[in-house]
């Protein structure tokens, strides 16, 4: 545990090591300003970790977040990181069954593979031309829109300026997404695979007039300016440590085992009251960055706390011996499951998931998606278990919101696993428990998160992923020039709650980092 060396007073101080805290602290550290960060934990990197979970096993699995899209290629140039991505060959694999036989779509292996894949499944060309309409428009919207987190909050009128296509902007801006996906597409299964970007971490109806999924589906279609989801090579933990080196070689002091408790203000400066192992102590600075929830930010000011807004995942960890066998026997597993490999997502299949859910039941057919890092990135496994054909797998589970878990949080998770997992099976021509590896003490390699075990472990509040809601990328009232503004001066917020917050993408660290030097 890091001890506060010399000088109590800093220009900033931050709370929070997360990667956004890390991305704040190596801008300012840089422009020459003291920083300070102040971590809980006994590490730096929040939800954005590579760690071992399976005991006595050589595999380094990114635990909580997993997926690179969002970050800018600007804050990695600017910070000088060491860090790289790789793209994966497949965007998505989806298995069902027409008329008795066991089939699929995907996507990916280039466009005549790709159109092939379409007119099999669906019997004819359409799908696949509205297929490329569909993410032509969402193309270019993701390039004028993505350059634009960085800069300070355009206006509403500004934003649908630059994006110049009123079609695109009724799509997703004003209408549920849910309209444009069936105007666009008729086969169910093709609908499912598009509206699955608006439900990652969402609880939402296709048409939900609030329009929370539009939000979610515009985050997953933008980043980069392509939309394309990136494997962090080294798992996601090679990108905080990158981080925290880079802070640390500017300057920041980083304290782990550092909890903030309190932070006073009078407009002006700043003192932020933190908790060690040893007792307490004092940290005055100009301006105080939060790199934690809305939640949490009310209790360091005293004020009162927002609503939480409720999370709606199940996460799973798996380490394999081998790729299971599919009953679609004309695609390679290894293809299969490079990409997102969708279970239970068709169209109706995802409403009537979430219809059950939001009457207090666990879906029938629970929806996730899943994802083998390995096949992309095999460094993440240690030389012995690649050697022998290991592969990791990652689920990702829907409409699962926080309280279908409030009775009975250990069991309600047995209960979903078990039946995510056979959602699975029937897709599959073994079981995947014969395929799961076993660790020192012989149990299976698996491990569950709910909402509430993210909540207990990360402090996000109801579970939440993104901390809160998530915003529309320009300004609304109240949000500030950047969208990192609070109502208390010098004090602002860093983490994924801020404006164009959620994701790993280090913007809200880079936006609140500007508002200072702005300043």
């Amino acid at each position: 545990m890091p001890a506060i060396e010399g000088t109590r007073s800093y220009d900033a101080v931050i709370v929070g090591g997360g990667h956004n805290g890390l991305v704040a602290a190596a801008y300012l550290a840089r422009a020459g300003r003291s920083v300070l960060v102040l971590e809980r934990l006994g590490h730096t990197g929040g939800a954005a970790v590579s760690t071992r979970p399976f005991a006595g096993v050589d595999a380094r699995l990114s635990r909580y977040s997993y997926l690179v899209s969002l970050l800018p290629e600007k804050i990695v140039r600017d910070l000088g990181l060491r860090f790289e991505v790789r793209g994966r060959t497949v965007s998505s694999y989806t298995p069902t069954e027409r008329g008795g036989r066991a089939t699929g779509l995907l996507v990916g292996g280039g466009e005549r593979r790709t159109r092939e894949a379409f007119a099999r499944l669906t019997g004819g060309e359409r799908e696949y031309a509205a297929w490329q309409r569909f993410y032509g428009m969402t193309s270019r919207v993701a390039e004028r829109v993505f350059p634009t987190l960085t800069e300070p909050l355009p206006d509403r009128e500004d934003l649908r300026r630059r994006i110049d296509d009123e079609t695109a902007w009724r799509a997703l801006f004003e209408e549920p997404i849910g309209v444009a996906v069936e105007e666009n597409f008729t086969d169910d299964l093709v609908r499912g695979v598009v509206l699955t970007d608006a439900l990652i971490g969402t609880f939402a109806d296709a048409h939900d007039p609030g329009l929370a999924q539009n939000r979610c589906f515009l985050y997953h279609v933008i980043g980069g300016g392509t939309g394309a989801w990136d494997v962090p090579v080294g798992g996601m933990g090679a990108l905080t440590d990158a981080l925290a080196a880079a802070a640390r070689t500017a300057g920041a002091v980083i304290a782990t085992g550092h909890e903030a408790v309190r932070v006073e203000t009078d407009g002006k400066t700043a003192e932020v009251t933190y908790r060690t192992a040893d007792g307490e102590g004092v940290a005055a600075a100009r301006h105080v960055l939060v790199n934690a929830s809305p939640q949490e930010l009310a209790h360091l000011m005293g004020d009162p706390s927002p609503e939480p807004a409720e999370g709606a995942q199940l996460k799973v960890n798996m380490l394999l011996t081998r790729l299971p066998r599919l009953r679609d026997e004309s695609v390679d597993p290894r293809e299969a499951f490079a990409g997102t490999f969708h279970i239970a997502e068709g169209y109706r299949q995802l409403a009537t998931a979430h219809a059950q859910a939001a009457a207090g039941q666990l879906p029938a057919a629970p929806p996730s998606e899943i994802y083998c890092h390995s096949l992309t990135d095999p460094t993440i496994l240690g030389p012995d278990l690649a050697g022998r054909g290991y592969q990791t797998l990652t689920l990702f589970g829907l409409h699962t919101p926080a309280r279908l878990f409030a009775r009975d949080n250990d069991a309600v998770r047995d209960e979903l696993l078990r039946s995510t997992l056979a959602q699975l099976d029937a897709h599959l021509a073994e079981p995947l428990a014969d395929c799961l590896a076993t660790d020192a003490d012989g149990r299976p390699c698996i491990e569950a998160k709910t909402p509430l075990d993210l909540e207990r472990d990360l402090r996000l509040p109801g579970g939440n992923i993104f901390h809160r809601a998530l915003s529309w990328p320009y300004a609304q009232e109240g949000t500030g020039r950047w969208g990192v503004e609070t109502r208390h001066p010098g004090v602002l917020l860093c983490g994924a709650g801020a404006v164009r917050g959620g994701g790993v993408s280090g913007v809200p660290g880079h936006n609140a980092a500007m508002a200072v030097l702005q300043a």
